[in-house]
C-alpha cells in the first residue's frame, strides 16, 4: 500500500511540471527580476529576527520551538528544537516577509526546500536557475512534499507573504495544512475570483495549488492563549453577504 503523498516514479512528472506554479507561503519559485529588484532579502538584527520568527508560534509553543536566522550565505540554525516545532522567517520573494512555526513533517519538507532557496539565493542564483535546482532536488529525492497531514502557524501580525498576483501584501494570522497537489476547485473555491488583497475569496483557499506544496490557508481569529472565542448559540442566525443564513 503507497503511504498518502509519497513521492514515486509516477508523480515524478507531476512534481516538475506543478515547479511551474508559484506558492504562497512557500516560495519555490520566485518571479523574474528586474536588474533593479534586490535579489537577497535584507538582513535583520538578529534579536529582531528570533522575535518574528517565534512570533509566529502559538504562545504554548514558542518557548521551546527550534529557530533559524538569515545570514549571508543562508539560513543558521541558532536554537534546537524541544518540542518538533521550528520557527523562521521566510522571504519566499526578496521583499516578502513570512514568518512561521511548523511541525516536525513541515521542519522535514517545507523547512528543508527554504533552506535550499536560501543557500542558492545566497550564491547569486536567479529565480529561474533556483527554480530548476529545487525541481532537480525533489527529483533526486533530495527533497519531498509532506507525506502525512500537518500544521504550520502563521500568526504573527507582521505576514507579508506574496498573494495571488505574486504581490507581497500584509495578511492577517492564519494557519496552513499541508495538502500536496490540491486545488481551489476541490475545495470548491473559484481562483479566478479574488479579494481586496489579491488571494481567492473564501473562508480558506489553497495557495500554490496542485504543487507538491500546496497548502490549505485558514485565516483565524483573535484568541486568548489557546482558547477559542465560543458563539451565542442562543442569538439568531445572521444572513450572511448574498442572503444565505449562517447556522444549521
Amino acid at each position: 500500500m503507497k503511504r498518502p503523498y509519497a513521492v514515486t516514479n509516477r508523480t515524478i512528472g507531476r512534481t516538475l511540471a506543478a515547479l511551474a506554479l508559484t506558492l504562497f507561503a512557500a516560495g519555490a519559485r520566485a518571479p523574474a527580476q528586474s536588474a533593479s529588484e534586490p535579489r537577497q532579502p535584507p538582513l535583520m538584527d538578529r534579536d529582531t529576527e528570533i522575535a518574528l520568527a517565534l512570533s509566529a508560534c502559538p504562545a504554548a509553543l514558542a518557548e521551546k520551538a527550534g529557530v533559524y536566522v538569515l545570514g549571508p550565505a543562508g539560513y543558521v540554525r541558532v536554537r534546537e528544537s524541544a518540542n518538533g516545532f521550528t520557527a523562521i522567517v521566510q522571504h519566499s520573494l526578496p521583499d516578502a516577509q513570512e514568518p512561521q512555526c511548523m511541525d516536525q513533517e513541515g521542519a522535514q519538507t517545507f523547512l528543508q526546500r527554504i533552506l535550499k532557496v536560501a543557500e542558492l539565493r545566497a550564491k547569486g542564483l536567479a529565480p529561474d536557475a533556483i527554480q530548476r535546482e529545487i525541481a532537480a532536488a525533489l527529483a533526486r529525492g533530495e527533497l519531498r512534499p509532506p507525506s502525512r497531514p500537518g500544521i504550520d502557524y502563521m500568526l504573527s501580525t507582521q505576514n507579508r507573504p506574496p498573494n495571488a498576483k505574486r504581490i507581497p501584501t500584509p495578511f492577517p494570522p492564519h494557519v496552513m495544512f499541508y495538502a500536496p497537489y490540491l486545488t481551489n476547485a476541490d475545495i470548491g473555491v473559484d481562483k479566478n475570483k479574488l479579494g481586496i488583497d489579491g488571494n481567492p475569496m473564501g473562508p480558506a483557499f489553497v495557495a500554490g495549488e496542485g504543487s507538491p506544496f500546496a497548502l490549505i490557508i485558514v485565516p483565524v481569529g483573535d484568541h486568548a492563549g489557546m482558547v477559542h472565542a465560543m458563539p451565542d448559540l442562543d442569538a439568531p442566525a445572521r444572513p450572511r453577504e448574498g442572503g444565505e443564513k449562517t447556522g444549521r
